[in-house]
């Protein structure tokens, strides 16, 4: 089995005044449960940029792979250099939980995240449950949110009394 590691890094000044106002204004606007999902956004922003640092002398093909898997994500490259200049939040955009507010399908962050939590959204047919699910482009015009059952209506239970008037008819 494999050993799961931490997807994320701690900030190396845990009391910067400045970084906790910036990280309450990205929670508050994306509805995030805690800073941990900031973290974690941070952390896959830094890996693409690190990926594309490496294709800098690497032969266009790859380059171009690259972009293609970005551009899939959803996000708008088309050289090492808008890869450079990806944040934090151009990745926190791509989350389910925010394309649903944009989509207006849910009135809030806070709201489309319970949807998704319970299961109510649909992508492609495919219940998600993970507020933090990328959404590829392709998939954007799939999600749809599940549609309450109506259930039939039983008959109701006649009671003693009920019983008897009939009888007596």
């Amino acid at each position: 089995m494999k050993r799961k590691h931490k997807t994320y890094s701690k900030p190396k000044r845990p009391f910067d005044k400045a970084r906790i106002e910036e990280e309450a204004k990205i929670i508050e606007e994306f509805g995030l449960k805690n800073k941990r999902e900031i973290w974690k956004a941070d952390a896959r922003i830094k890996e693409i940029r690190e990926k594309a640092k490496n294709l800098i002398s690497a032969d266009s093909a790859k380059q171009e792979k690259l972009f293609e898997r970005l551009k899939k994500m959803g996000f708008n490259v088309n050289s090492i250099g808008n890869v450079l200049s990806l944040d934090k939040k151009d990745y926190l955009k791509r989350r389910l939980q925010t394309v649903l507010v944009d989509k207006r399908l849910a009135k809030s962050t806070k709201s489309s995240r319970q949807l998704i939590v319970h299961r109510k959204v649909m992508v492609d047919g495919k219940a998600i449950d993970s507020p933090s699910y990328i959404v590829p482009i392709e998939l954007e015009g799939k999600i749809t949110i599940k549609i309450k059952k109506e259930k039939p209506k039983e008959k109701p239970v006649k009671t003693a009394e009920e019983k008897e008037n009939e009888g007596n008819s």
